[in-house]
């Protein structure tokens, strides 16, 4: 019943976040802007084989070692939503002295996107971290996961991989997350299914699964973060226009024991979040930088 009045909610959803025949929305025209408009990476560095096996490494002015934040962009996991990456919201962070690995990875529509291959990919980009570090001054000891909109997802989901089995459990030299930030996205799959045609203007959670929560069962409770609370990662969850789809994770999160604090900026769209030029953007920048390493690993 919840996510029915959710979707009631939800009415001008489609209209913000998918990509309508009339076009894009404003919102989503500025935020594709100040992305265009971010300086380039420190270094562009493939993480696999794929040419969409790639992220965008931002290091911080000075000689480090610099906290990490690992950034995963959303689009309704499809291949014609979404660009390649946060890179104003990497470049922002950056600013204020937080390293940005932000990965891009295949979706829906690209060669061997989808299941398994989009979280295997995700999986990769983070795994890389150690890697990089053998390179550049990074601080695996503070290190955090950022993911909007359908990256919110995936955010969550690197913290709950320490929960899964092989192949999915992080790798034993990866650093241990210090705190998950899910920007305006889901924390589940199942639910969310027939609600997706309503935010992304189509059906995307199937095709993503390659089949029904009751036809892939075990891959939909591998891909659900709320399937393995508590995660034992302090979350911070951004709510805006999916708000009202969030609310029943962050409900399940805190019930399980997990430290949990959510931000409503007012006003706020699914853009402008990530849109750090705009009031909303800043607050979402200064509540990353204010609480993003805060916690000790555990």
């Amino acid at each position: 019943m919840r996510l029915i009045h959710a979707c009631a909610a939800l009415a001008l959803v489609s209209s913000t976040v998918a990509l309508a025949q009339s076009g894009k929305p404003p919102e989503l025209m500025a935020a594709e802007r100040a992305d265009a408009a971010a300086p380039p990476p420190t270094a562009t560095i493939r993480y696999g084989s794929d040419a969409l096996q790639t992220g965008e490494l931002r290091l911080p002015k000075g000689e480090g070692p610099f906290p990490v934040a690992i950034v995963i962009h959303g689009g309704c996991w499809v291949a014609q939503m979404g660009g390649t990456g946060m890179q104003a919201l990497s470049e922002a962070l950056r600013q204020r002295g937080i390293a940005t690995w932000d990965i891009n990875y295949r979706r829906i529509g690209h060669a061997g996107g989808g299941w398994p291959g989009t979280f295997q990919d995700v999986a990769a980009g983070v795994d890389e971290l150690p890697a990089l570090a053998r390179t550049y001054p990074l601080d695996l000891s503070r290190v955090t996961a950022i993911g909007h909109s359908a990256g919110a997802l995936f955010s969550l989901w690197t913290a709950s991989r320490a929960k899964l089995d092989a192949p999915w459990r992080t790798a034993a030299k990866a650093p241990k997350l210090r705190s998950v930030f899910a920007i305006d996205g889901p924390g589940t799959l199942a639910p969310m299914v027939g609600v997706d045609r309503d935010v992304c203007g189509i059906p995307v959670i199937v095709p993503l699964m390659g089949g029904t929560p009751a036809e892939r069962p075990a891959e939909y409770r591998i891909a659900s973060p709320a399937d393995h609370l508590p995660l034992g990662v302090p979350q911070y969850l951004v709510l805006a226009a999916l708000g009202p789809l969030m609310q029943p994770y962050v409900a399940q999160a805190k019930a399980g024991g997990d430290p949990v604090k959510t931000l409503r900026p007012a006003g706020a769209n699914h853009f402008d979040i990530v849109t750090p030029s705009t009031p909303n953007g800043a607050k979402v920048v200064d509540w990353i930088v204010a609480n993003a390493f805060a916690t000790p690993a555990k």
